[in-house]
């Protein structure tokens, strides 16, 4: 096992529908710790970065559009495993193929509004943290509580 750490974005459905409370919460029941966490409007231009993987794609103008929006929660988690226990929690892009019990299976009704993002590898947690978040953003602690995810 590997300790990682991963994005995670709230997006804007996900804050106006009432979830961050829940997607967080599912988080950290999982045993993952949180070491940073911002609420914020993203600019077209940080929104630009961060989906520059899908440019080509006849999607990303609405993509940006949504993203930009309304108010996101970016976070970052640490843990054994946490990009892909965060996936698992996520879910499939798509609501429809997602299981129930992960938050897109439970929450999400849309492909293009399924509420969350995570890092899908580790050079994409890498880029995404460094996109929303400075190292010194990045806090450094123990959780008591962590022996008993060991």
């Amino acid at each position: 096992m590997a300790l990682e750490k991963t994005f995670v974005m709230i997006k804007p459905d996900g804050i106006q529908r009432g979830l961050i409370g829940e997607i967080i919460s599912r988080i950290e029941k999982k045993g993952l710790k949180l070491v940073a966490m911002k609420f914020m409007m993203i600019s077209k231009e940080l929104a630009e970065k961060h989906y520059d993987i899908h440019k080509d794609k006849s999607f990303y103008n609405d993509l940006i559009d949504f993203i930009t929006s309304s108010p996101v929660l970016a976070s970052v988690w640490e843990g054994e495993n946490a990009i892909s226990i965060v996936r698992k929690l996520v879910g499939h892009t798509k609501p429809e193929d997602s299981k129930p019990g992960s938050i897109r299976g439970d929450f999400a009704i849309s492909a293009t509004k399924n509420l969350i993002h995570a890092s899908d590898g580790s050079d994409t947690a890498e880029r995404e943290i460094s996109l929303f978040f400075n190292e010194s953003e990045l806090v450094d602690y123990k959780l008591s509580i962590s022996k008993w995810y060991e």
